[in-house]
């Protein structure tokens, strides 16, 4: 049982008339005071005709934001047109001199900073020096057991470096020509090495997917650098960062570098073209323009801005940097005597001027290549021809 106290009065309010009427006129004041609160909440609200007002205000402002940003939109599409880039006037190339001696495909190729003699590493296992300005043998290193397949020679000290499939990186002591340090580390065959302009450094790379970094007196490693999935293709290094490039097999089938002698960039080849990246962050700068579909297996530029690439199959292409225009396009002439097959392109490096390219092949030769001295831009004009490949990465 409940017993809830009634308010103040309440016991007087019976069934009586007088009572009734008493309640009624509390219960009619309350009721009255109820639907004023509710007419001044009305007026306090906004009308209808503000809420429209205010609607359509707010529907103008969104179209003309939407104007304005669709024609910054367009204003942004006009700034990325392509503008191709006129290129250079270059003399053609010609063949110069073979040079016989190996009995083996020559793998690597390096000139030596006085530009009086150049040094060949082959499948034969041996590295020979070449005079560059007759093309004579000099002399003969071996050492090796496998082919050597790369080469580089210092600008600081007197030696000369090799690596090669048998996992081996030699130095080898021009004075003496006997070798003077071995650096041993790699696990699988050395495909490629570098030196440091600045730093007594050498850079290796191969088949066991790193980068490693030595010490070149104390045959010590520095760093090993890890990354790539698959074979090291070619290292490059350069005094400002990024001090070391490397490419490798691993999606893209980069085979080849090749640093610009002056500007801060380099170009790299794969089985589908060739491209030009700018340092430091590797920005890509455009295609060059791509050839039969041959797999591209070197790369070389000189300081005048011409880029070379040699392919499996022969054929050379001689491009402009700027622009990515290829102004030669022609093939290797293979050796009397060797196969159709043997006439792949390897290795190739223009030499100290810039103005006599040097390829190794697969005919077990070494080519020498100059500019046409009696073409000039009459007798070989520039043919034109942009493409918007060259911007697609």
């Amino acid at each position: 049982m409940f017993i809830r106290e009634l308010p103040r009065g309440a016991e007087n309010l019976g069934t009586q008339p007088s009572n009734l009427s008493t309640m009624q006129k509390v219960l009619d004041g309350l009721s009255g005071k109820q639907s004023k609160a509710r007419a001044t909440k009305k007026v306090k609200q906004p009308t209808r005709d503000l809420v429209l007002a205010a609607a359509d205000k707010a529907s103008h402002q969104l179209n003309d934001d939407q104007t304005t940003a669709a024609a910054a939109g367009q204003h942004l599409v006009r700034k990325r047109n392509y503008e191709p880039v006129k290129p250079e006037w270059h003399a053609p190339w010609r063949m110069m001199r073979v040079i016989s001696g190996h009995i083996g495909w020559v793998r690597s190729l390096a000139v030596e900073p006085g530009n009086k003699w150049f040094a060949s590493g082959s499948v034969d296992r041996t590295i020979k020096i070449w005079d560059l300005a007759s093309g004579t043998l000099k002399l003969t290193l071996t050492g090796h057991i496998s082919p050597v397949r790369g080469l580089a020679v210092s600008a600081r000290h007197p030696y000369l470096f090799s690596c090669g499939e048998d996992k081996q990186v030699k130095c080898w002591d021009l004075e003496t020509n006997k070798v003077v340090r071995q650096y041993h580390g790699h696990l699988s065959g050395v495909y490629t090495l570098a030196l440091h302009p600045v730093l007594d450094l050498l850079v290796t790379g191969g088949r066991d997917t790193v980068v490693k970094v030595w010490d070149i007196r104390t045959k010590q490693q520095v760093h090993v650098l890890a990354g790539h999935k698959s074979t090291i293709s070619s290292v490059q290094c350069q005094e400002a960062d990024p001090q070391v490039i490397s490419a490798s097999m691993d999606s893209t089938y980069v085979r080849a570098l090749a640093l610009h002698p002056t500007q801060f960039g380099f170009a790299s080849a794969s089985s589908d073209n060739v491209k030009q990246w700018r340092c430091p962050k590797g920005e890509f700068v455009h295609n060059f323009d791509q050839g039969n579909g041959s797999i591209i297996n070197s790369l070389a530029v000189n300081s005048d801005g011409v880029v070379f690439s040699g392919a499996d199959n022969g054929s050379m292409r001689f491009c402009d940097r700027k622009g990515g225009h290829c102004f030669q396009e022609t093939e290797t002439i293979v050796q009397p005597g060797s196969l159709d097959s043997e006439a792949g392109i390897f290795c190739s490096t223009f030499d100290q001027t810039g103005f006599r390219l040097i390829t190794g092949e697969a005919d077990k030769t070494i080519k020498i290549w100059k500019e046409d001295d009696e073409a000039t831009e009459d007798s070989h004009p520039i043919d034109f021809r942009p493409s918007l490949s060259r911007r697609r990465h």
